[in-house]
C-alpha cells in the first residue's frame, strides 16, 4: 500500500459515499524508501493535536506527532518502527485543553478485556477455498431457497472454544444436523461479557475472546466448505459510553448526535449514531463491506432496526427530537439503510441483509429502488410474540385464542420474513422454549415438537437458538455452557433427533420454503376450529408438489377427523411429531355437495404433514413404472 493518502479516498469520505473506507483510516502496512512501514490515519476534525502512543514508542506522547490532510479533518503519520503485533491508541489534544487517549475506531484487532489499546494486524494474504461456494452463492436467490438459521452465541454454545476449535466442533454439528446457516451473535469487539457482543467498541476488531482475524477467516471458510452460509449480528444503531471507545472521539459528539435527545438511548446507557453526519454513514456503511469483503460473511443480521428508524423509541413523552416535518421517523437512518443496501446488493453478489424491526413500518424489505428500505429479510417479531403467547398457555385456553396462530396469514407476505425463536425468548425470566409448555414432562416434549413443526410449515425463513434443538430446560447463561449431558437422557437425545430429522425433511421439501412469499405457496384447509385448537393447510412449491399440514394444539385425540382438500388425492405420511410409522395410500372422499376431504385420526397434541398428491398423477406414476420394469 501507498504511504501517500488518496484525495479521491478522502473526498468520498466527507461525502459519506467511502465505502471502503476502512482501506485508508486505520493502520495498514506501507513501503516508505524501500523499507515496511505503518500509517495511521484518524478523524478528529476538532481536535488541536493527535500523536500516535504504543509500546514501539513507549506510549510517549511526543514521539509520532500526526499531520492534518489538510481541511478534512483527517490526521496521518506513518510510523517505521512499528511492527505486527504492537499495541497503540491515539493521544488527543481536545480544543479544551485535555488529553485524552482512544482506541482506533478501524483498528482490525484489539487487546483482550479488560486492557483496550488496538494491535497493529495485517489482515490480507489469507488464501480462501470457499471460491465455489461463494460463486454459487452470487447466482442462489434467497427467496426461494432453503434457510434454516441456527443462532449461537460463541462464548457458551461450548465454553472457552476459539475460533480454530468452533470452526471444528460447531461447523461439524451444524452441518450434521441440517442446519443451512450459522448466525453468531456479535464477535465484534466489547468491554464488556454482559452485554453479549451489543454493546461495541471496536467495529472492525474481531473480538480477541476467540481467536485472531485470520483464525475467524478460517473459521467462516470451514463453514462454506460444509455448505453452510455465515451471518454476523451488526449493531449500527448505538455504541458504548466507554473512555477509549467513540464516545466524544475528539473532545466534541462526533460520531453521536450533540443533542442528547438524539444522541442517547435511555433504555441501554449508550450512545446512537449521527446519521446525518457524511463521515459516519462513510464509517458504518464500510464497516458492513468490510465484514461481507474481507471475512466473506453471507449476511448481516442488523440489530435494533426500530431504534434506528424512530426518534422517540424508549423515549417517555416529549424527551425527543422530530424530524423537519414534525415527525418521528428518523429521516436520515431510512436513507442511510437505502444506501447501505445498494453497496451491499452491488459489491457483494448474494449476501443478506436483515432486519430486527417489531414495527409496521412500510417497505422494510421493499427494494431502495422502489422506495424501501432495501432489506432481503425482516423478523417476523408479531408472528414470535403471538405464537410463543399461544403455546405458553394452558390448552385449555387456547380456543379463546385461535387468533394467535392465524392472524399471521394476514400479514405474512407483507414483506419477506425470517420466523424467529430467538436468543431474546430464553433469557431474562421469559424461560426456555420447552420450558413454557404446559403439561407434563412428555407433553413438554411433544409441544416443543409441535411448535417446530408449525414454524417450518409457517411461510417464511426460519431461526432457531442454541439449546432449543435438544430441549435444554433452564434459560440461556451466556455464562455457562449448554447443557449438552442432557443428551444421555432419552427424551432429549429423541428430541434432537427429531430436530435433525426435521431439518433435513425442510432442506430437502420445496413446498415448504419455494413460494415463501405469496398465496401460490399457501391454501387453508381448516382455519376456524377454534374449538378444537386444529389448523390444517397446504404448502405448495413452484411445481405444484404439495404438503398437507395439520396441528393439534390441545391433548385431544381425534378419530377421526375431517378435513377438507382442494381436490382428490391421495396422501402419505412424510414425518409427524408423535408417529414415526410409515402410512400410505389415504384416499381422500367427496361428500354429498361433491367437495373433496380426508378423514384422518389426529393424536394429542400431534403434528403431521402428508404428501398430497392428485390419484391420475400418483397413477401415471404407477404405470411409468410398471412400463420401465
Amino acid at each position: 500500500m501507498d504511504a501517500k493518502i488518496s484525495q479521491q479516498d478522502l473526498y468520498l469520505w466527507g461525502e459519506g459515499t467511502n465505502i471502503y473506507s476502512y482501506l485508508t483510516f486505520g493502520c495498514h502496512r506501507v513501503k516508505m524508501d524501500g523499507y515496511d512501514a505503518y500509517r495511521f490515519v484518524v478523524w478528529a476534525p476538532n481536535a488541536a493535536g493527535v500523536s500516535v502512543v504504543g509500546g514501539f514508542n513507549s506510549w510517549n506522547v511526543e514521539a509520532d506527532p500526526m499531520e492534518p490532510c489538510g481541511t478534512t479533518g483527517v490526521w496521518q503519520a506513518v510510523i517505521g518502527i512499528a511492527h505486527e503485533g504492537d499495541t497503540y491508541k491515539y493521544a488527543i489534544q481536545t480544543s479544551g485543553g485535555e488529553l485524552i487517549y482512544k482506541a482506533d475506531p478501524f483498528a482490525f484487532f484489539s487487546q483482550y478485556r479488560p486492557n483496550t489499546a488496538s494491535v497493529i494486524c495485517d489482515i490480507s494474504g489469507y488464501a480462501w477455498k470457499d471460491k465455489t461456494y461463494m460463486a454459487q452463492r452470487a447466482q442462489t436467490d434467497a427467496h426461494t431457497a432453503p434457510m434454516n438459521i441456527y443462532e449461537v452465541h460463541p462464548g457458551s454454545w461450548k465454553l472457552g472454544l476459539s475460533f480454530d476449535e468452533l470452526g471444528d466442533q460447531l461447523v461439524r454439528y451444524a452441518a450434521d444436523m441440517g442446519y443451512t446457516h450459522i448466525e453468531l451473535m456479535p464477535v465484534c469487539e466489547y468491554p464488556l461479557d454482559d452485554s453479549w457482543g451489543y454493546q461495541v467498541t471496536g467495529y472492525y476488531s474481531i473480538t480477541s475472546r476467540y481467536g485472531t482475524p485470520a483464525q475467524f477467516k478460517h473459521f467462516i471458510d470451514r463453514c462454506h466448505n460444509a455448505g453452510l452460509g455465515v451471518i454476523l449480528d451488526w449493531v449500527p444503531a448505538h455504541f458504548t459510553k466507554d473512555a477509549h471507545g467513540l464516545r466524544r472521539f475528539d473532545g466534541t459528539p462526533l460520531y453521536e448526535h450533540p443533542d442528547p435527545r438524539r444522541g442517547e438511548q435511555p433504555q441501554w446507557g449508550t450512545l446512537l449514531f449521527n446519521f446525518e453526519k457524511n463521515e459516519v454513514r462513510s464509517f458504518l456503511v464500510s464497516n458492513a463491506m468490510y465484514y461481507l469483503r474481507e471475512y466473506h460473511a453471507d449476511g448481516l443480521r442488523v440489530d435494533a432496526v426500530s431504534c434506528m428508524l424512530y426518534l422517540d423509541y424508549g423515549r417517555e413523552g416529549s424527551d425527543w427530537l422530530p424530524n423537519r416535518y414534525g415527525g418521528k421517523e428518523n429521516l436520515a437512518a431510512i436513507e442511510f439503510f437505502r444506501q447501505l443496501s445498494r453497496a451491499v446488493h452491488k459489491e457483494a453478489p448474494g449476501a443478506l441483509l436483515i432486519a430486527e424491526e417489531s414495527t409496521a413500518f412500510p417497505g422494510v424489505t421493499q427494494p431502495a429502488k422502489e422506495g424501501g428500505l432495501g432489506f432481503d429479510f425482516k423478523w417476523n417479531m408479531g408472528w414470535m410474540n403471538d405464537t410463543l403467547s399461544y403455546v405458553s398457555m394452558d390448552s385449555l385456553f387456547r380456543k379463546w385464542h385461535h387468533e394467535q396462530v392465524t392472524f399471521s396469514m394476514c400479514y405474512a407476505f407483507s414483506e419477506n420474513y425470517i420466523l424467529p425463536l430467538s436468543h431474546d425468548e430464553v433469557v431474562h425470566g421469559k424461560y426456555s422454549l420447552i420450558g413454557r409448555m404446559p403439561g407434563e414432562y412428555a407433553d413438554k416434549f411433544r409441544q416443543l415438537r409441535l411448535l417446530l413443526m408449525y414454524q417450518f410449515a409457517h411461510p417464511g425463513k426460519k431461526l432457531s437458538f442454541m439449546g432449543t434443538e435438544f430441549g435444554q430446560f433452564i434459560e440461556w447463561n451466556f455464562r455457562r455452557p449448554l447443557d449438552w449431558f442432557l443428551l444421555a437422557y432419552p427424551a432429549h437425545a429423541d428430541m434432537q433427533m427429531f430436530t435433525r430429522q426435521l431439518n433435513r425433511f425442510y432442506a430437502k421439501t420445496p413446498s415448504l420454503y419455494e413460494q415463501d412469499g405469496g398465496w401460490g405457496g399457501f391454501e387453508w384447509c381448516v382455519v376456524d376450529d377454534n374449538l378444537h385448537s386444529v389448523l390444517a393447510f397446504i404448502r405448495r412449491d413452484s411445481k405444484g408438489n404439495e404438503l398437507l399440514c395439520i396441528f393439534n394444539f390441545t391433548p385431544v385425540k381425534h378419530e377421526p377427523y375431517r378435513i377438507p382438500l382442494p381436490h382428490a388425492a391421495v396422501l402419505t405420511q412424510a414425518i409427524s411429531n408423535v408417529d414415526l410409522r410409515e402410512i400410505t395410500g389415504l384416499t381422500s372422499a367427496q361428500d354429498a355437495q361433491g367437495k373433496d376431504y380426508i378423514d384422518i385420526m389426529i393424536s394429542p397434541y400431534e403434528s403431521v404433514y402428508y404428501y398430497l398428491c392428485k390419484p391420475e398423477r400418483r397413477a401415471a406414476r404407477g404405470k411409468k413404472a410398471t412400463e420401465g420394469g
